[in-house]
């Protein structure tokens, strides 16, 4: 039988999965989505060729819910779906920081929730969907909830007490990357050169050094070593970067990261 999906709160992130599944070769009759400015709904139905619907009507109509609403809208879209839910629905959270234990809370017993947190680089298929299974789901709800995200990206399954690091490490994880890309084209003109130019100089070599750092298979400590010379450029600023403490600002800002994902969690504000 074919399985009907609902994306519910289509955002970035929403549409991102809705493009992906369509792509991955779901019939956009088997796709609902909802939204929610009806002009929104419009757009999405004439670029998709999906019915939007009202979120009571995906909840009813509907196999699997994908809710990609935002964390503080969380409460009141499930206070609407939850009449209309239960134990064969497959209820998947795109949301952060809350735990499958309060969605089972509010919903039918023995409803299946699965928890994912997804990246920004769902956009262009390069994201990381990290996966875990409530205290009611099977194997067969972590293999429907893969099908959904892997048109995406990669995605990989971690016990739900692992979320909040996942979130600090991939949820958080791109905008570390950018605040770095930004920061080295600043010393790029620094240095003397357009921004224009630094700018393409640092992103060719994120790009290169990421697809390296997949494929290769080597340890990153090898493949920096391979770039280090003795008494070279590199190993100079190498030292510059242990000197100012990178390594440790690092790992405290993930902490960081970890704790307020925590908190979050927690109905921490």
């Amino acid at each position: 039988m074919t399985q009907r999906v609902a994306v519910l709160g289509t955002g970035k992130i929403g549409e991102a999965l809705l493009s992906g599944l369509l792509r991955a070769g779901k019939s956009p009759a088997d796709v609902l989505v909802t939204a929610r400015r009806p002009e929104r709904a419009a757009e999405l139905r004439e670029r998709y060729g999906v019915e939007a619907v009202a979120n009571e009507e995906a909840a009813k109509l509907a196999d699997t819910l994908i809710l990609a609403a935002k964390p503080q809208d969380m409460g009141a879209l499930v206070e609407e779906l939850a009449p209309h839910l239960g134990a064969d629905k497959l209820v998947v959270s795109a949301a952060a920081g809350i735990p499958t234990a309060w969605f089972e809370e509010r919903l039918a017993a023995g409803t299946p929730v699965v928890r994912v947190m997804p990246n920004t680089p769902v956009l262009v298929d390069e994201g990381m969907s990290v996966i875990s299974a409530g205290a009611h789901a099977r194997e067969e709800h972590l293999l429907r909830t893969e099908e959904i995200f892997k048109p995406v990206g990669k995605t990989l399954r971690v016990p739900e007490s692992q979320q909040d690091a996942a979130t600090a490490l991939s949820g958080s994880g791109p905008a570390y990357f950018y605040y770095l890309v930004e920061a080295m084209t600043d010393a790029g003109i620094l240095l003397g050169l357009p921004r224009a130019v630094a700018h393409d100089l640092i992103v060719q070599a994120a790009i290169g050094a990421s697809v390296m750092l997949r494929d290769s298979g080597e340890h990153p400590v090898k493949l920096r070593e391979a770039v280090t010379s003795p008494a070279g450029t590199t190993i100079a600023a190498i030292r510059e970067l242990e000197n100012h403490g990178v390594r440790a600002a690092l790992l405290s800002a993930l902490e960081a990261a970890r704790n307020r994902s925590q908190e979050l969690a927690s109905g921490g504000k």
